[in-house]
């Protein structure tokens, strides 16, 4: 399962929605398929996961629905062990995810933590699992988009020239030794040491626990020390640090494409799925990466990046 950046951040109604999620919010886990109709509510709560990406889709959700006829308001809870259970007793309505990581989340939830992972690089494969693990929880994943948040590798630009990189393959092939600044549960983790070594024979000669698409880690790519950091394919801020993606040609990683997931009972209807439906014609990856950077380089607000945006599309 990849790592999600978090922000901590209180605001009104977290501490409430803690106790409520914990103790008394009811759950539909293991009650068996779903019958009653789609619910819609006019009335909806949408919730962020702290950092600038969930934020972003969060504030445009709430825009798309708010054009459709809903009232909204945006609740921030940084802990997927707190808002998954808000989302299935109705406390929270809508919440962007991302499909493999939520689906293998789902899934050690419901069979712990040594049953295989439900996501995979197959995005089919991967909604038809989450969707399966979601429904007897009360909860409807909407179709996913073009955009997806997934690991990916960089390297400086003069390095790829160099060496003729575009790809992973191409890194394989090369047999350059590669010192990696990644977490360091790297060493073990299918998509990251092993899984570069199995499926494209990237000579690996050491782990650099500098973390996930940190400032050191990014920092030790460009100076030289290492070769390669491990990060998302909607990082905003590796041309700051001169870096390049190498494409996962191979498709070593999972299918994390963005997705809405929505409370059944309460935002099951046509009308949230065709609001935010209109999101997944238009925002590609590119488009959320440059998004992330006008919010994290350049420090704007999510809900005026997130409005220029839908207007720009021509979605508001």
């Amino acid at each position: 399962m990849r790592a999600r950046k978090a922000v901590p951040r209180l605001v009104p109604g977290v501490l409430l929605l803690t106790v409520a999620a914990c103790s008394t919010g009811p759950t539909l886990e293991n009650r068996g398929t779903v019958t009653a109709p789609p619910g819609d509510s006019k009335q909806l709560t949408i919730g962020t996961a702290g950092f600038t990406e969930s934020d972003l889709l969060a504030q445009m959700y709430a825009l798309l629905l708010h054009r459709a006829g809903y009232r909204t308001d945006i609740l921030s809870v940084t802990n997927r062990e707190l808002y998954e259970p808000a989302l299935e007793s109705g406390q929270i309505d809508v919440v962007p995810e991302y499909a493999a990581t939520f689906a293998d989340w789902l899934n050690t939830k419901v069979k712990g933590s040594g049953a295989p992972p439900a996501g995979s690089p197959d995005l089919r494969a991967t909604m038809k699992a989450l969707r399966a693990l979601a429904a007897p929880r009360g909860l409807t994943v909407l179709d996913p988009g073009r955009a997806v948040d997934q690991n990916a590798y960089a390297v400086t630009a003069p390095y790829a020239a160099r060496h003729r990189l575009r790809t992973l393959s191409d890194l394989g092939e090369s047999k350059l030794p590669v010192r990696l600044a990644a977490g360091d549960e790297c060493v073990q983790r299918p998509y990251c040491e092993p899984g570069l070594k199995k499926t494209y024979g990237i000579r690996i000669t050491g782990i650099d626990p500098k973390g996930v698409g940190t400032t050191p880690a990014k920092q030790a790519v460009q100076n030289g020390q290492d070769q390669m950091v491990l990060t998302t394919t909607t990082d905003a801020t590796l041309g700051a640090f001169g870096l390049v993606i190498l494409r996962d040609d191979k498709h070593l990683q999972n299918a994390d494409y963005i997705v809405p997931v929505v409370n059944r009972s309460r935002a099951g209807s046509r009308g949230v799925a065709g609001a935010l439906d209109r999101l997944n014609s238009v925002l590609t990856t590119k488009d959320l990466a440059s998004l992330n950077q006008q919010v994290d380089s350049w420090r704007r607000l999510p809900q005026d990046v997130a409005k220029n945006y839908l207007r720009a599309k021509h979605l508001l």
